[in-house]
């Protein structure tokens, strides 16, 4: 992707903090599920196990975004869809030890290849953090495990509030005390982009076009609303000046 050099410079002179999401931009969701139930229960469909249990992600956070649960950390939420979809892949005999390791395979889940050197050349410029809804505790763990190298951990459960709620852009911009655009979503879903962009931040799209699977590969279309379209964390660092 042609990115003007003014648009770039821009970005690189006037943000002082990249929030990344994390789940798909960052981390391989799919593939690190589907080799985790290769390893654990070789008979299931690691493939359309980690799609239905990610399928279940976007309703289990509606449910708490209109009132029908209490805030809920999605290490819950997530067990709460695992525990749903274990009977339908035969899994239901797991013991609560077993559903529970499970569970813990989001805070196991690996880097894309080019997410550690990425993010460490853009720390040499800029504040780096995770805006996620994953819990501090997972987006720790996972940090911890894939070694990466945030500056700091932002979450959902800091804000009591799930992204696209403008509670977490704004409240990105409320923690370091900066203006809306002093701060850049850097993110492979539009949707969480264009949550950001109208809240006043600044926009970068990394291309992931394997988060589905090497079967189901992503339109990268660019999206005229971002401010940057890379086309991996490697090319966000060379963009930016790191």
């Amino acid at each position: 992707m042609t990115t003007t050099p003014s648009t770039a410079d821009h970005i690189a002179s006037t943000v002082k903090v990249l929030a990344f999401d994390i789940f798909g931009t960052v981390v391989d969701w799919h593939g690190s599920i589907v080799r985790e139930m290769q390893a654990l229960y070789p008979a299931v469909d690691g493939d359309a196990f980690a799609l239905a249990w990610r399928a279940g992600y976007q309703p289990a956070m509606a449910r708490v975004m209109r009132g029908e649960q209490g805030w809920t950390l999605i290490d819950d939420l997530h067990r709460s869809i695992l525990d749903e979809i274990l009977p339908r892949f035969g899994l239901a005999q797991l013991s609560d030890a077993e559903r529970r390791h499970l569970n813990h395979v989001w805070h196991r889940l690996d880097a894309w290849p080019d997410s550690v050197e990425g993010l460490t050349r853009l720390k040499t410029r800029f504040t780096i953090t995770t805006l996620s809804n994953g819990n501090i505790g997972l987006l720790t763990n996972m940090a911890k495990r894939a070694r990466l190298p945030w500056d700091c951990v932002l979450s959902a459960e800091v804000f009591k509030a799930y992204k696209p709620s403008p509670e977490t852009y704004l409240g990105v911009a409320r923690v370091f005390d900066l203006q809306p655009e002093q701060v850049a979503l850097v993110a492979t879903h539009h949707d969480d982009l264009a949550a950001a962009r109208a809240c006043g931040l600044r926009t970068v799209y990394v291309e992931r076009p394997h988060e589905l699977g090497q079967a189901r590969p992503k339109d990268g279309t660019p999206e005229p609303g971002n401010d940057l379209h890379a086309t991996g964390m490697n090319d966000v660092a060379r963009m930016l000046g790191c």
